[in-house]
């Protein structure tokens, strides 16, 4: 018997509010914000020109599931001008509802508001990527739990799961507020909770982004992250979270008992354009890694975590089994890896024929 095998073997009784009683499968919270990328891998400060796009962690998520073709929702808050209109716009064209997120005057200068920014470099050789963030006073930054009607939102017009994470967490005390009362109001209308452990060390400390991680995480159903993370949350006291993967999954599931199912990424860096991407999950003693994939060549890699929580989020929506759920978000993540930009720009029928080994041969 392969205990590994059992489980991911298993799907995963997810007390998920019928579809019929839901206007949308996944909402996401967060804040989005422009992005700004030399070509190729130029560097920032050399650029004479720079390719506009959109990302933010639970954003990516919520598009990417939206392109498996799940009724999506966004909600955050962004001032009007036409910034936002670019992100607002990029949603709309995924099919993403987008009647939840906030908006507010523009003061005309991004004194008190604005859309959050930031410029990317896409790492080669043994150059990292390099991502620099300019999102200070931006409305996202400042969203309060009366932005939205959050009792409306769960009850009236029903969701399926609530997806958010530790970098809209630690934005502000107002984020952290509204992120409370949109979990208060999903658990209480039977909506699942997924929380991304995303941590950002240019908006806190390994230390308190753990603290503000371990408040939300204790209210979530699914948890997704990285080894790293997990110590972090554990804060390196937990008894049994040794180095080893499972042992740190028993922990996390041991120090929130709440939770239903734990995934992550594991990933080795060989040069900045290559790596080994493998995944995870699991929950108390239970645990099975996914398909691993080795020196993966990389066009970008910002963005592929999220869809790698859109790739499990679609498999606990669809039931499938657990193995089947794993080896879809990493072949849905590797693929992400190929393309420019932070969201995806890949169809459900693309990621199955990775997933059940198809290879790059052309198609014609």
């Amino acid at each position: 018997m392969n205990p590994e095998s059992d489980f991911l073997d298993q799907t995963l009784p997810l007390p998920l509010r019928a579809r019929d009683s839901r206007r949308h499968d996944l909402m996401a919270l967060g804040e989005c914000m422009i992005r700004l990328s030399p070509p190729g891998h130029g560097r920032i400060e050399f650029a004479r020109s720079l390719e506009i796009d959109v990302g933010g962690g639970e954003y990516n998520a919520a598009y990417a599931a939206a392109r498996l073709g799940w009724r999506t929702a966004f909600a955050s808050k962004l001032p009007e001008n036409p910034l936002a209109d670019i992100v607002l716009n990029h949603a709309r064209a995924a099919g993403m509802d987008v009647s939840h997120v906030a908006l507010e005057p523009h003061d005309g200068l991004g004194r008190t508001n604005r859309v959050g920014l930031y410029f990317a470099e896409i790492g080669v050789g043994v150059r990292g990527g390099m991502a620099l963030f300019d999102r200070g006073h931006s409305s996202a930054s400042q969203m309060a739990p009366g932005d939205v009607d959050w009792t409306r939102v769960f009850q009236h017009e029903g969701v399926g799961l609530l997806h958010s994470g530790g970098i809209f967490a630690v934005l502000s005390e107002s984020t952290r507020a509204t992120l409370q009362a949109a979990i208060t109001a999903a658990r209480a209308s039977g909506t699942l909770v997924s929380y991304d452990l995303n941590f950002r060390a240019s908006l806190a400390t390994p230390e308190r982004a753990a603290e503000i991680n371990r408040e939300f995480v204790a209210q979530s159903d699914v948890l997704i992250g990285s080894p790293e993370g997990f110590r972090a949350l554990l804060g390196g006291a937990a008894p049994g979270a040794g180095s080893d993967t499972a042992e740190l999954v028993a922990a996390v599931s041991r120090a929130f008992p709440n939770l239903r199912l734990v995934a992550g990424t594991e990933r080795t860096i060989h040069q900045g354009h290559r790596h080994d991407l493998g995944g995870f999950m699991g929950i108390g003693e239970h645990f099975g890694r996914g398909r691993e994939y080795r020196d993966l060549e990389i066009v970008d890699r910002v963005g592929t975590g999220d869809v790698f929580s859109a790739g499990i989020l679609h498999g606990l929506l669809s039931g499938l089994p657990l193995g089947r759920t794993l080896d879809f978000a990493l072949a849905y993540a590797a693929l992400v890896h190929t393309s420019r930009g932070d969201t995806s720009q890949f169809r459900a029928d693309e990621i199955q024929a990775l997933a059940d080994g198809a290879t790059a041969s052309m198609r014609r």
